[in-house]
């Protein structure tokens, strides 16, 4: 290689210019892309927030539905929502939560809703009907059990989390 500096020409200093400068731009542009595609991702999980819900000496062997609120953030708008759970225990002295959301169309069952079949929840949306247990009646809407909230006893208090499907704990 030669001592001797090349000099850059107008059509090269133009060149590395407009790239440099379209490169800047194009970075400024795709930074928030980037930072919106992967956000989720860089937040806080509060998938294991528990709730007291209800006193275990409360419960009995008969559904009984209790309600409780949680903090939800919404990107900037934060606002208290109330959650509902159909718990009882059962023959075993196992605690069962049962979310009351319908697995066919999201409507909300109740516990004896239909005085055709006691001891079944019952969705009035379409007569969907679930075992005690939650688990759907075959041959109605739904297909599929209702979900069942993760729960934790501590000192006689029962605490609730996030439904979630048959299986998935």
């Amino acid at each position: 290689m030669s001592g001797k500096k090349q000099p850059v020409s107008r059509r090269q200093f133009l060149n590395y210019t407009l790239t440099g400068v379209g490169g800047f731009m194009a970075a400024g542009m795709l930074a928030p892309m980037v930072r919106f595609a992967i956000d989720p991702v860089l937040q806080a999980s509060s998938g294991g927030d528990l709730k007291a819900v209800a006193q275990v000496d409360e419960l009995t062997t008969e559904p009984q539905r209790f309600d409780w609120t949680i903090d939800q953030v919404d990107a900037w708008y934060e606002s208290e929502v109330t959650k509902s759970a159909w718990v009882y225990k059962t023959d075993n002295d196992e605690i069962m939560a049962l979310s009351p959301v319908c697995k066919h169309l999201g409507c909300v069952v109740n516990w004896q809703g239909d005085p055709d079949h006691p001891e079944q929840f019952f969705c009035p949306c379409h007569d969907g009907r679930y075992y005690k247990d939650g688990v759907n009646v075959p041959n109605t809407p739904p297909n599929a059990a209702l979900d069942v909230f993760e729960h934790e006893v501590r000192e006689g208090t029962l605490y609730l989390g996030n439904a979630k499907p048959r299986g998935e704990f």
